[in-house]
């Protein structure tokens, strides 16, 4: 009789799938191997349960089933982070992160239930960049560039490829090597280049040159740092990093440079800035701030923020703008507290990335949120689109509103005029001050109304 079984043997030995004992053995239901690598004894094998192995897996989840979990866990619609795919679940698979069922290893099965604990945690974020390559398209995707930007970032020798797959396209070319890049590398990009105008280049429209296509390549020795290039990375002062290698021992060694100006490694002093904790890397583009109170401005307004947060203006007067993003319980809370009333709440500013600071005068409403496993709410804001206004630029924020005129101006009239035909009244003025109201319509600064008006 056999006295080493393999996982195959093992699981023909119980009568259950080997996917079934594969996942026994990771989760502690049956033993782990004692005869050497992936093997165990006779002895070890007859006395396990085989109905609790065949009870451990409900059935293995596919690799495109897990891939759109932690594409959801992440959190949907989100601009910079490329969605999950089944080869992503391969990756995972090899770090140890999921247990390989069975299926083709470069997109295997795995247990639904282990995939739901990794959705779960915070940090999935930090565990896709660290373990997860990406494609260029996926790599420019990431760092929320055009793809023909990304490829000057490859061509400055700014990033390079850590590996590649090969992609039968078939009919499309036959067989295609395609480079991939680590997405912690990608990620870390403008950290490590702080003196490139990344909200420039990743708010170019089609067409538009790219500003890195005049940039000759790096040669190698420029991916040597000076004290004063680490300084600018951490955003602190060259004295701070002279201090840093005095009191750290395990400080990057100079690589070049003299006694007075060493020069360090670039990738070596990148490393030990994130193991000291001095930089981190990017989960995300930028979070928005709200300044939201009562719709009446009866009340003190309450400061929120919002992490990756997703704006979508609409060109409908008779639409809604929408925002949404990640927030705490406890803010989350308190602003559904907020916008209960029938009239909703008062948006005085919202500073968000890609756009300039907005404030609506009522009409704010959440009308969506969700837990997706990362610990956090993901809320969907909501406001009328014609009250859209610009923030004013004081603290308290409040909508900028310009008056539309029912009778002409007079020509000595001062008040300010605007490009939709409106104007920003002076309180003595004759025509549109306080004492002869209401002789303007009133609508929000450059918001969709004024668009209305210029057509």
């Amino acid at each position: 009789m056999r006295e080493i079984y393999d996982e195959y043997e093992a699981a023909g030995r119980l009568r259950v799938p080997v996917a079934a004992w594969r996942w026994a053995t990771a989760s502690g239901v049956a033993p782990a191997a004692d005869a050497g690598t992936r093997q165990w004894s006779r002895a070890t094998v007859e006395v396990v349960d085989a109905e609790a192995v065949r009870a451990s897996l409900r059935g293995p989840a596919g690799a495109s089933w897990a891939a759109d979990r932690l594409t959801e866990a992440l959190g949907e619609p989100r601009r910079f982070r490329p969605p999950v795919t089944a080869s992503a679940i391969g990756h995972l698979v090899r770090a140890g992160l999921l247990t390989y069922l069975g299926a083709e290893p470069a997109y295997p099965d795995v247990h639904p239930d282990q995939v739901a604990a990794l959705a779960r945690r915070r940090d999935l974020p930090a565990l896709l960049d660290r373990h997860v390559p990406l494609g260029p398209d996926q790599a420019a995707h990431r760092l929320g560039v055009r793809r023909t930007d990304f490829d000057h970032i490859v061509r400055l020798g700014w990033i390079t490829p850590t590996g590649s797959v090969d992609i039968d396209y078939k009919r499309q070319g036959g067989v295609t090597t395609v480079p991939l890049y680590s997405g912690e590398d990608i990620a870390l990009l403008p950290v490590i280049r702080p003196s490139v105008d990344w909200h420039a280049l990743r708010t170019l429209t089609a067409g538009r040159r790219s500003p890195l296509a005049t940039l000759t390549p790096t040669p190698q020795g420029e991916k040597r740092l000076l004290l004063a290039g680490v300084a600018r990375i951490v955003g602190v002062g060259r004295a701070a990093v002279v201090n840093w290698r005095r009191r750290h021992p395990d400080f990057p060694a100079p690589v070049g440079g003299s006694t007075v100006h060493p020069e360090f490694d670039l990738r070596q002093v990148v490393a030990w800035l994130l193991d000291h904790d001095k930089i981190a890397v990017p989960s995300g583009v930028p979070a928005a701030t709200l300044t939201i109170g009562p719709a009446l401005g009866a009340g003190a307004a309450q400061r929120f923020r919002m992490d990756d947060p997703l704006l979508k203006l609409t060109d409908d007067p008779e639409d809604e703008d929408r925002l949404s993003g990640w927030m705490t319980d406890t803010d989350a809370d308190t602003l559904a507290h907020l916008t209960t009333a029938e009239s909703g709440a008062a948006l005085r500013k919202l500073t968000a990335p890609g756009t300039t600071p907005l404030a609506v005068p009522d009409g704010l409403h959440v009308i969506d949120r969700f837990r997706a496993g990362t610990g956090g709410l993901h809320v969907t804001l909501a406001w009328p689109a014609h009250l859209r206004g610009t923030a004013s630029p004081r603290t308290a924020g409040g909508v900028i509103r310009h008056g539309l005129p029912y009778p002409a101006p007079t020509t000595w009239c001062r008040c300010a005029r605007q490009t939709c035909g409106g104007i920003i009244p002076t309180p003595h003025c004759a025509d549109h001050g306080r004492a002869v109201e209401p002789v303007m319509e009133w609508h929000p600064a450059d918001g969709i109304r004024c668009v209305n008006l210029t057509r």
